[in-house]
């Protein structure tokens, strides 16, 4: 099991059968960043004006395609050189960012069936429901999953009458779309080559939870309510306030050992953080 105990990372690992065998990680990884374009999370933002800006891209790939999640199953559950980890990422970002254009590519004709206004309220709703899932497991027990919650809206906002087969399409959208999931990408191969600084000096479940908030608060951003930037204002702030570097240094964990080298318990995540209850005493 995760031992970051990220909500996301756990409910996939149970889902799927995971173990921590040599390719468990990498797969979990793979996962993670592909899930927004298999649930159908990744269409629903193109088609609601996500990544119609600079920040939109940058708030999209940072907190879709990147985030905790990410962050806990690279630091929490991968093993080797942070060059390894690296190739890891790469190896993901070779399907990621092809398969991110070819929906960006598919979306102006789906854009022709559905009724944008409406659309763009199950967009809303469905980040709203991974925040809650990634703030805490024992809510995202009793919220639907974002596909089914994506279907939902498409349904509720399908008008066929206006079907239009877009042979060519919008190189524009295809290039933000591409530009997104490269954000996504780079945040994971950051977190990945500074993957020996991070263990020792970041809180795995505090920047959780800042990214939790940050997700709440982009639906506010698609239906503005806030201004646009406020996202990636709030995931910048969690990053600062995660950002604990006298976390692993002195006593027991950072203590020399008899042979001079440092005790590792401080570089293994698994020891830092508890269980689901100990680090949500309300469940």
């Amino acid at each position: 099991m995760s031992s970051s105990q990220h909500p996301v990372a756990l409910r996939l690992e149970r889902a799927l059968g995971l173990q921590k065998a040599v390719s468990g990680p990498a797969k979990l990884l793979a996962i993670v960043m592909f899930l927004p374009l298999i649930d159908g999370i990744f269409p629903a933002l193109i088609l609601a004006g996500g990544i119609d800006t600079v920040a939109g891209i940058l708030q999209v790939g940072l907190l879709v395609f990147g985030g905790s999640a990410v962050l806990a199953v690279i630091l929490a559950e991968m093993d080797g050189s942070p060059g390894e980890q690296a190739k890891v990422v790469l190896l993901v970002a070779a399907g990621l960012v092809p398969l991110a254009a070819l929906e960006a590519a598919l979306a102006p004709t789906i854009a022709s069936v559905i009724d944008l206004a409406i659309f763009e309220r199950f967009a809303a709703l469905v980040i709203a429901a991974i925040a809650a899932k990634t703030a805490s497991a024992r809510i995202g027990e009793y919220l639907p999953s974002p596909a089914v919650i994506v279907g939902l809206g498409f349904v509720a906002s399908v008008d066929p009458t206006g079907f239009e087969v877009v042979l060519l399409p919008d190189p524009e959208l295809v290039l933000r779309s591409v530009a997104a999931a490269g954000v996504g990408v780079t945040f994971a191969l950051s977190v990945a080559l500074g993957s020996p600084w991070l263990r020792r000096n970041l809180d795995i479940d505090s920047f959780r939870f800042g990214s939790a908030v940050a997700l709440g608060v982009l639906p506010l951003a698609l239906l503005g309510v806030v201004f646009e930037q406020a996202p990636l204002v709030v995931l910048i702030v969690a990053g600062v306030l995660a950002f604990d570097p006298d976390d692993g240094i002195g006593g027991p964990a950072g203590s020399a050992t008899a042979d001079g080298g440092k005790n590792d318990e401080r570089d293994r995540p698994e020891r830092r953080y508890g269980t689901d209850r100990e680090r949500e005493p309300w469940l």
